[in-house]
Formats: C-alpha cells, structure tokens, sequence
C-alpha cells in the first residue's frame, strides 16, 4: 500500500515538474511574444530557437533537460529504500526512475497548465535519461547532434537520436547490462517522441520540413 502511494506521488510530481512550459516563459519573458501563436506552434526548444534565437532558445533547452533530471532525482528520493521485487530482484529505484521520466515527457507533452497541450518531449526524454544513464543519453544526443548538423533537420536528428538510446537501452538488457523496466521506459517514451513528429515525418518525406537556420522562421528576419 504505502509503495503504491509513492509511485502516485512520484507519477504526480514528475508529470507537474515537466508539464512547466519553459519554452512558453521564456518567450514571453524574453521576446515578449506567445511562442504558440509562431512557427511550428510548439513550447519545445527547437521552435523557439528556431523562432526566437539563442537567447530564448538556450534556455529553453537546459531548463526542458533540468526539469526532467529533477523529476527522477525526486522520484528516487521519494521511493528511498521501499522495496519492490519483481522476477526476485529488487527495482525499487529502478521503477522510480522509470516512472518519474516517463511522466516528466508526458507532462511536457501534454502539460496540464496548457490544457494539455505542449512540445515533442525529446529535450525533456534525455534530460530524464541524463540520470539515469548518462552515458547512453549523452550517446543518443550526441547521434542526435551529428545528423542535425549533416542535414539541418533537427527533427530527423530528434527522431534517429531517440531511436538510437532504444536500440543501445535493447541491447544492454538482452545482455542483462540494465533491468527490464528501462527498456518499458525507453520503449514508451520513443514510441510518444515519434509520435509527436508524426507531421514532421510527412513533411520530410514531402521534402517541406524547415530546416535548421532557416530564416523564414524567424521573428527577426
């Protein structure tokens, strides 16, 4: 009874921590503007570096992976020592890690102070994932970076970058390198990510999708 009530609290304040659109604060705070109502409509860091430079952007980015590394540094606190065995070991940490960065995409994809509406998670999915295994998330991101930089999609790079920690996450546990409930985790969350870019994948394959520098996007063009 009490492990279940601290996995609700731990899903809560992860969901709340991520559903925080910093992407939107941002904006208003620092270009006065509704980054919603510009670009691609979205609170993520891509739109509004894309829409409003670094000096909106950065910020955005660091504020999307910190609020994701904080939610499952408050979940591993709020599980502590409670035990949860599951195939005779015991994942209680594991668990809350999982849980607590799942929900932080969750809630910035679908933040309940937006009428649950919000980015594309990915910023948010590797700051969780920074935590938990910086290696593979530095990894991914680093996979990510590289085809951004080749080909200026940071959409293509978001996509192929998530992709990459699911297929690094499969491997690791088939060679029971981490536990099962990571590779749920990883799985959910790439499947929400690519999702989330459902119109953006049209676009690529249309040959439409803005790339990266495109100055068409910008406010201050």
């Amino acid at each position: 009874m009490i492990i279940a009530i601290k996995f609700t609290v731990i899903a809560l304040v992860a969901y709340l921590l991520g559903s925080i659109p910093f992407g939107l604060i941002f904006g208003r705070a620092i270009a006065h503007v509704d980054i919603r109502k510009y670009g691609s409509g979205n609170i993520g860091a891509t739109n509004v570096l894309r829409t409003l430079g670094l000096k909106a952007g950065i910020p955005t980015l660091i504020m999307d992976l910190a609020k994701a590394a904080l939610a499952v540094w408050v979940g591993m606190l709020v599980i502590g020592d409670e035990s949860l065995v599951m195939y005779g070991l015991d994942v209680h940490v594991q668990a809350a890690q999982a849980v607590s960065a799942l929900m932080a995409v969750v809630g910035h994809n679908w933040s309940i102070y937006l009428k649950f509406k919000g980015g594309k998670g990915v910023a948010t999915f590797i700051g969780g994932l920074l935590v938990i295994n910086p290696i593979v998330a530095i990894i991914g991101a680093g996979i990510g970076i590289v085809v951004v930089l080749a080909t200026r999609y940071v959409s293509l790079g978001s996509i192929l970058g998530s992709l990459a920690v699911l297929v690094i996450i499969g491997a690791m546990t088939a060679l029971a390198l981490v536990a099962p409930v990571y590779l749920v985790y990883i799985l959910v969350a790439v499947a929400i990510i690519v999702y989330q870019h459902r119109a953006n994948i049209q676009r690529l394959q249309a040959g439409k999708e803005l790339k990266l520098g495109d100055k068409s996007a910008r406010l201050d063009k």
